[in-house]
């Protein structure tokens, strides 16, 4: 998991269920404590945000022991008619840094890629 940002106040131009699922594409099997770290939210709206990811199909998560791992459903479309039928993995393809680029580290998608519902393909960086 990368480095906790700097703190912030102010207004900006990513909504905290945006940057929730872009931190989940970054490191699916992220525990809720540090989602929460890394997009300055409490454990408890982390928690709220992936639940309404999973209730509206965006999100789902398999439970192996004590590990979630997320899986991201690319194809679905944005809720918002100024985005109509552009799909969540157009937007995580702006919201997602390639690990590579930060860290010099390969990237958690590398080591642990996203698998997709519907059809059973793996999420690589570069598709998002």
């Amino acid at each position: 998991m990368v480095a906790v940002p700097e703190s912030h106040t102010g207004w900006t131009f990513i909504t905290s269920h945006a940057r929730v699922l872009a931190t989940v594409a970054d490191s699916p099997n992220a525990r809720i404590r540090d989602i929460a770290a890394h997009c300055r939210l409490t454990e408890r709206a982390v928690s709220r945000i992936i639940s309404d990811l999973e209730r509206d199909g965006y999100l789902s998560h398999t439970r192996d022991g004590r590990t979630n791992t997320y899986r991201i459903e690319p194809d679905k479309v944005l809720r918002h008619p100024a985005e109509a039928g552009l799909p969540v993995a157009s937007l995580l393809s702006l919201l997602v840094q390639d690990e590579t680029d930060r860290t010099g580290k390969p990237s958690p998608q590398e080591q642990h890629p996203v698998r997709t519902h519907r059809q059973g393909a793996q999420l690589q960086p570069d598709a998002l």
